[in-house]
Formats: structure tokens, C-alpha cells, sequence
């Protein structure tokens, strides 16, 4: 399964167009104090943007709305309902992922077999509310040290504040990729934006 380096988390579907205008290829749909019958609507006008420019859409902590629409997948987060009652309900195609904060979270969820893991914050942000304690770089390479000496080899993404001109080091670190919320929605240019990230994500294929 291709889990994408650059992950960006919409509010809205003119976000998630404005950043498949500049390239990203896959969205996980985070709305929030939302009744059900507009975050499905959201989430269907969504799913036509991502359909458009085959991008991949992940439903954020909705497992149900996920398998209403035929969403590409859910994310989960830490108080959501677990990685095996989202695969039961889903069955064995759609992607699974989920968020972790620390080691044992990683382990939790690799063993519970899910596709990718959101980790973090890397610093302090706005968009999360009940904010996990602040990784950083420090706390991301203890991590992902511990996870390579346990054998795990699920795609691990960093989340939490991400900037331009941190993706070097989190790439350094050993991390998959990035989830980026902010950097791109609030950019002057969100299409042009989410470009220099993906340029700085795959730095071979600009080149080559």
C-alpha cells in the first residue's frame, strides 16, 4: 500500500482543492463540532475534489461516515474506537490509520496492524485541541529509534506544526513524511505552498 509523504488535513473542501491544485495527492478530512448531516455533505463534495485529481481521502476519527461515502480510509485518533472494530466495520481494503504520541502507542497500534501512524505533536499548534505533550526532534529520533530496534516498520508520520523548513530534519530522523494543516491552508498561495512542500519531500524526483 503507498502511504503518501505528504499528508494535508482539510476543514473544508475548498481547502482540499486549493491543495490537490498544487499536487497533494492525499487528504484526511478533520471537521470538527460539525451535526452529521453537514459533515457528510462536506465529506461527499470532498471526496468529488479528491476523485478529480486522484487523491486519496482519509475520513478523520469517523469510521462510520468513512464506509457511508466509500471514503479511501479513516484516521483514528487516540480516544476513537480502536484500529480492530474500524477494520471489522470497513473490511480489508480501506486504509487505517492512527495517532500516537509515544512508544507504546507506536507498538499499540503496529501491532493492532494498522497502515500508518500520525506521531506527535512536533510543536505546539492551534488546530488540535487536548494537545498531547510536544515531541520535537529529540523526541521523534527516541522514538523511531525504538520502533527500528523493535522491528516496526509501519510508515510513521510527523503532525503538529509543521513548517517548511522543518521537513529536512523530520525526513533525517527517519520519519515517512509529514501532515501539515496549517502551513498550506493559511499560506498566501495554499496551491504554490503545498508545492515547495512535496519539492521538499521528493527532492530526487524534481531533480531527475
Amino acid at each position: 500500500m503507498h502511504i503518501s509523504k505528504l499528508h494535508f488535513i482539510a476543514a473544508t473542501t475548498e481547502q482540499a482543492k486549493q491543495a490537490c491544485v498544487g499536487g497533494v495527492r492525499w487528504v484526511q478530512l478533520r471537521v470538527k463540532n460539525t451535526p452529521a448531516a453537514a459533515w457528510e455533505e462536506v465529506a461527499r463534495a470532498t471526496q468529488q475534489v479528491c476523485r478529480r485529481y486522484g487523491a486519496t481521502l482519509i475520513i478523520n476519527d469517523n469510521p462510520a461516515l468513512a464506509r457511508t461515502i466509500g471514503a479511501d480510509g479513516v484516521h483514528l485518533g487516540k480516544e476513537d474506537m480502536p484500529p480492530a472494530e474500524a477494520r471489522a466495520l470497513l473490511g480489508a481494503g480501506p486504509i487505517i490509520g492512527g495517532t500516537a504520541n509515544t512508544f507504546e502507542d507506536v507498538q499499540r497500534l503496529a501491532a493492532a496492524g494498522v497502515d500508518y501512524i500520525g506521531m506527535g505533536p512536533f510543536r505546539f499548534t492551534t488546530t488540535k485541541q487536548n494537545l498531547s505533550p510536544i515531541l520535537g526532534l529529540e523526541g521523534y529520533q527516541a522514538i523511531l529509534g525504538q520502533a527500528r530496534a523493535a522491528g516496526i516498520r509501519t510508515p510513521i508520520i510527523a503532525i503538529g506544526g509543521i513548517l517548511l523548513a522543518d521537513v529536512p530534519a523530520l525526513l533525517a530522523a527517519g520519519l515517512h513524511g509529514v501532515a501539515v494543516s496549517g502551513a498550506i491552508a493559511h499560506a498566501p498561495d495554499p496551491a504554490a505552498e503545498a508545492a515547495l512542500f512535496l519539492e521538499q519531500l521528493h527532492p530526487q524526483a524534481i531533480r531527475s
